[in-house]
Parts: structure tokens; sequence; C-alpha cells
């Protein structure tokens, strides 16, 4: 996995917005609204508009209006056609039919090798493309046979998950695939919007192509509102003003303020999943954490379900895994994985590792102190600074020195990468499917590799390697059974499955694995 790929974990994690769930239903008056405007607030600009430079989660919720994926998720979360009718899927391998009519945004056909280059493009070294070992397994090649209409996508090996992969691979077509940086700013796709105005900072407008009729299980454009904008709105506070006030249709709400849209009337609102939070220890040979021991000491410190709430403000969910919904593999990796909370017991391991309390209360040994630099990242608000300073308190009490390290988002980033200044992390994740986490969670260390954190958890890399042989859902038990055994010896620990507020006002749309699903927006009201 390339070094790049630690940032993607670190971009799709920051930035990761709802997972799934529609607005509630508002009742449509004579059918959609189809001549209107529907406008949606993201948080922060998208940069970049190259797919396979698209790492941000906002990158990708931009990108999902104008770009199709050979196959989508439906609401069910069970894998639908999208840009493949059929497929056939082998250990190794996966080919796809192409449905016929299929035509980019300046007219020109999509081709089994369009869709083709797009994967090989990613996999190139040359591309340097941060999702490549993400989005795009490592070792994925694709072949064309534009005669027969089919695209295979293969491995070096079985793949489980290798017809879920398909459905996060953005397919560019027509001039974009030929020149990738005219569509820095700009689109070229076969999705159901095309680009016509990008202000950087400010705003992104698209126009419906009223003659797609190719989206997920059929979808079509025929009842889409004719213009979506995607607004740039940081500020929670102004997009909640904004949405009851009836100037956006649609935003998500993490914060303080999805209170107040949860009593405001004329709002729909779903509470759906958002990702999870949980914190690594760093293993590399010169820190204190290394020691199993150590790293339970502090978990067993730490009553997680407090700092559950303290963490999500009180709106989180139970923690029950690492992949966000709508998950392939279902089930609870957490409960009764995760050293439980015992103060006593966390002072008596301490000790019995050789940790003993000095003069001034901090644990030495070897003539070492017991400290622990902790990062998080400012972006992710005020929820997470108060978890880094209860996690502190809890740990001082414990007698660790922890000294807390607030960053934001790039130099994140480049600790994890490179400079790996850091002893204990909060990471959110945002992936959907487990083999996404494998170069992350085993492997080379950074900052060879992407595994930042220098895990070597013997039995999930066996349970991992057994589990990729297999199909899917004959692989799940032991995907699961995977993320377990890192829970169990405290390499990263699980705190909250964390919750986001979907509000629309006037419209209706659904958002699935942190993407607004374009073909679901109806306008009901004139936008």
């Amino acid at each position: 996995m390339t070094k790049p790929a630690v940032a993607a974990l670190a971009g799709l994690a920051l930035l990761t917005a709802a997972c799934g769930g529609t607005t509630g239903a508002a009742e449509q008056q004579g059918g959609p609204v189809t001549a209107g405007t529907f406008t949606y607030a993201i948080p922060a600009d998208p940069g970049v508009l190259d797919p396979a430079q698209g790492v941000l989660s906002v990158t990708n919720n931009v990108l999902s209006v104008a770009y199709d994926t050979l196959v989508a998720v439906g609401a069910d979360g069970k894998i639908v056609p999208a840009l493949a009718e059929k497929w056939d899927v082998k250990p190794d391998s996966v080919t796809f039919t192409l449905r016929k009519g299929v035509t980019c945004s300046d007219d020109s056909p999509v081709t089994p090798t369009n869709v083709a280059d797009n994967v090989n493009h990613i996999a190139d070294p040359a591309s340097k493309s941060p999702i490549y070992g993400v989005m795009v397994p490592a070792g994925m090649k694709a072949e064309a046979d534009d005669a027969a209409g089919t695209v295979t996508l293969s491995m070096p090996g079985p793949f489980s998950f290798i017809l879920e992969s398909a459905r996060s691979i953005f397919i560019v077509c027509g001039k974009g695939a030929k020149d990738r940086a005219s569509i820095a700013r700009a689109t070229s796709g076969s999705g159901p919007y095309q680009l016509t105005e990008a202000v950087p900072g400010d705003h992104y407008t698209f126009k419906a192509r009223r003659d797609y009729a190719w989206g997920p299980a059929g979808a079509t454009a025929k009842e889409l509102p004719e213009t979506l904008v995607m607004k740039v709105v940081p500020n929670e506070q102004t997009a909640a003003n904004m949405l009851i006030a009836g100037t956006i249709n649609g935003a998500n709400f993490i914060g303080a303020d999805r209170s107040r849209i949860e009593s405001a009337p004329g709002v729909n609102k779903q509470l759906v999943s958002a990702g999870n939070g949980q914190f690594f220890y760093h293993q590399g040979d010169d820190r204190p954490t290394k020691d199993p021991e150590v790293r339970k000491a502090l978990t067993q410190a730490l009553n997680v379900k407090e700092l559950a709430g303290i963490a999500s403000g009180g709106t989180g969910q139970p923690a029950t895994g690492l992949v966000m919904d709508p998950r392939p593999c279902q089930g609870d990796t957490v409960s009764g994985h995760v050293p439980a909370f015992d103060a006593a017991a966390a002072a008596a391991a301490l000790d019995a590792a050789g940790w003993k309390p000095g003069a001034d209360g901090v644990r030495t040994k070897d003539g070492k102190r017991l400290s622990l630099r902790y990062m998080y990242a400012t972006t992710r608000g005020p929820g997470y600074q108060a978890a880094a300073e209860y996690m502190a308190d809890a740990w001082k009490k414990l007698g660790v020195e922890v000294k807390l390290n607030g960053v934001i988002d790039t130099k994140l980033s480049e600790s994890l990468n490179s400079t790996q200044d850091w002893d204990v992390v909060w990471l959110p994740i945002g992936v959907t499917l487990p083999s996404q986490l494998v170069g992350f969670l085993s492997g080379p260390a950074a900052p060879e590799g992407a595994n930042f954190a220098h895990l070597a958890n013997k039995r999930y890399e066996q349970l991992v390697a057994e589990a990729s042989k297999l199909p899917s859902a004959e692989g799940c038990p032991k995907w699961l059974e995977s993320e377990s055994a890192l829970f169990e010896t405290a390499d990263l620990v699980p705190v909250v499955d964390t919750t986001v507020l979907v509000a629309g006002k006037g419209a209706t749309f659904r958002v699935s694995a942190g993407s607004l699903v374009p073909t679901s927006i109806r306008l009901t009201q004139g936008g």
C-alpha cells in the first residue's frame, strides 16, 4: 500500500458525513418539482475534483452527483446494478457486463475500455493516487473487451470483496479521461448531473442530464430538480439558520445545532450512523505502548461508556465495529472484547509491568517516564477536545504524564505519514469494507508503509489471510473475528458509533456511505 493511502485514511475519516438513511418523507403535492433548484450544504470545499485524487468525504460527496460506479448499494444495503447490468464473480475476479446506451456528459459512449482505464490509472504508481489500496484494492488490474461489452477486474489471488469494491470507483469518461488536468474544477462523467459552475469556497452548480436512464437499479433523471447546488457552509449554525429559513434544502448536523433542527417545524429529519470514533496506541519499538500490558492498563483506566457520551455530545451509540453502514458483514465485534473499566486493575497492571510511581506521581521504568503525547484533530468539534481532556485526566490519576496535541487535518496526516510524533491518536474511520483497513492495521509500518500505528497482531493477520480467500458472505465470520482480535489486545479502542442528523426542507433525499444519492433527490416545493 502506498504512503498517500495513510493520508487517505485520515481524509476519509476527518470529513465523514452521514452514512445511510432517507430524510423523513414529506407529502408531495402533485408530484416532484423538476424545474427548481435543490441546494445542499457541504462543510468544506471539495478541492481537486479528479476522482483519482478524491480523498475527503466531502470531495466524494460532490463527485457522486456527476459520476457513476459499476454497481451501487440499495437502501437495504445490497449491491444493485449501476453502469453494469450484470456480473460474474469468481474468487479472484469479477466480470461486468455494461449497460448499452450509456453516454458521458460530452455525449461520447461509455465503454469497457473507459472503465478499465480508470482502474489501471489509479493503480499506476505514476498517478500517485491516494485512493489506491483503499478504494481500489492493491494489486487490482482491469481488462476490457469492448466487443463483448465487458470489463474484468482481477486480483493476484482470491479476494473477498472484489464485487463490493466496485461500488467505490467513480468512472471518468469522455475528454476528462484523456486530460485529467481538465477535471480539477470540472466533471466528465456519466452521472445524472454535470458541473456547470465552480466557485471554490462558495458553491458548485450542476445541471440535470435529462437523458440519464441508467442509474442504480434503473433510476432516471426524469423527476430530478433541474439544478443542484452544493453550497459550502463550514459553520453548522449558519447551515441550521439557512435550512430553517428555506434558503437551502438539505444539510447534515453533528454538533449542538442538531437539537434546534430536531424541533424545527417543516423540516424532514433522519438520524443515521456517521462512522465511528476510536483511538490507536503507537506500537513503535521506542514507545511504552508497544507493551500489550501497558495498552490494556491504559484502556482499563477509562470508562469507555462515559467517554463515548463526551466525545459524541450524548448523541452517539455504543460502538459495534470499524466499518460504516451499509457494512457487508453484520455483527457486533466490540462487546466483550475491549478490556473492561477497572482503575484498580489498571494500576496493578502497570506495577506488574515495572512502571512504578515516582516522587512527582509520574510512573517511571528504567529511568524513563511514562509519558504520552495524545494527538487529535481540532476540526471534529468540541466533543473531541473534551474527550481528550477526560482521557488525560484518567491517565494522570493512574500516574501517566499526558501531553495533549490538538492539530489541524494536514498536521495530523503529516504526523501519521512521516513525523510519527504521537503515542495515542484519536482517529475516526470512514471505510465501507473491512478489506480497506488491512494495510493500515498490518504490514509495513509508516513511513515505509501505511501501518501508521506499527501494529503487529498475528491473530488479526492470520484471520484476514483466511477471510480474504473466501467469498464475502462466507468470509464474514472471520472478518468480524479479526476486528475483535485487535480490540482484545488493545491495539485500538473503539469508543462510539457517532450519529448525524440528516435534515431536509422542501425536499426529500437519501444518503449512503457519506454521500448524497443524486437519483433520490425530489423537490417537494419550488426551489
